[in-house]
């Protein structure tokens, strides 16, 4: 497992919800199993093991439907009880992860440039999508040199103060960025952290300008992590590849220098493969 530098920075996913008022009266949304899904999204790296009523307590669902819920994924073999009170999520779920990765163009079409970079600078080389808020990482390429957070396929983590974060919000129209910006509580994870909206826009504008983004200790002290936009054909910006590293091995400029060639390289050979 991989961490970035000295301790794990508590990230929550985007928040398990429940159904939202807007669907009530649609025949076809079944919240049912909207909340089966919140449930199981109410599981984290900090929490593992949780009750019916803290379950209850974060996704906002009744502790009734919550039982419920646990119920039914106990029995597909989801969740697991040791005590009977404290449920965890079972392997099983790994496969349902499986089929969305195993069957995405883009996933399987990265894997080799990202191995290919991360064995010219030998740093790890992640994509990462837009998923609500947060960016989601969906294939990693890791180098044997250990950094500190943990980051694997699947992790998230907040779009504004990471360098795919960055560029993805870059390529968002203005209306796009204000909804952002409207939903999101820009917290300060370090002194540098863009933690106001003017701020990020600032730091937006120069990701448009310059073409990649720099996140110089953003979201922890002495993690650098440089990003590019991936677009397809159409020049659509479909997700961002970055690679990090730590400041005791350069300067972030250097660490810009370093990787940003083999970075640009990739995604462009990646994006001819893309359809628009």
């Amino acid at each position: 497992m991989e961490r970035l530098g000295r301790r794990a920075v508590p990230v929550e996913p985007a928040g398990p919800t429940p159904p939202r008022e807007s669907y009530a009266g649609d025949p076809n949304f079944m919240s049912s199993l909207a909340r089966g899904l919140a449930v199981i999204r109410g599981f984290s790296m900090e929490q593992r093991r949780m009750s019916i009523a803290q379950l209850s307590q974060k996704t906002g669902i009744p502790r009734a439907a919550v039982r419920r819920c646990l119920y039914t994924l106990s029995e597909l073999g989801y969740v697991a009880s040791e005590d009977g009170r404290h449920y965890a999520l079972t392997p099983a779920l790994l496969g349902l992860g499986h089929a969305y990765l195993s069957s995405t163009p883009l996933v399987i079409a990265a894997q080799p440039y990202l191995d290919r970079v991360s064995e010219a600078i030998h740093e790890s080389c992640s994509l990462a999508v837009m998923a609500g808020d947060d960016i989601l990482y969906l294939a990693r390429s890791v180098s044997s040199r250990i950094i500190s957070i943990s980051l694997n396929v699947g992790s998230r983590l907040p779009a504004y103060c990471t360098s795919i974060g960055h560029v993805l919000l870059a390529s968002l129209s203005p209306a796009e960025l204000d909804g952002y910006l409207s939903r999101v509580s820009l917290v300060a994870f370090t002194g540098r952290t863009p933690a106001t909206p003017q701020a990020l826009r600032d730091e937006l504008i120069q990701v448009r300008e310059r073409g990649y983004a720099l996140a110089d200790q953003l979201m922890e002290p002495g993690v650098v992590s440089v990003a590019v936009p991936l677009q397809d054909l159409s020049g659509r910006v479909v997700a961002g590849i970055n690679v990090i590293t730590q400041t005791g091995r350069g300067t972030a400029q250097q660490v810009v220098a370093h990787a940003l060639p083999h970075l640009r390289a990739a995604a462009t050979e990646l994006a001819a493969q893309l359809l628009p």
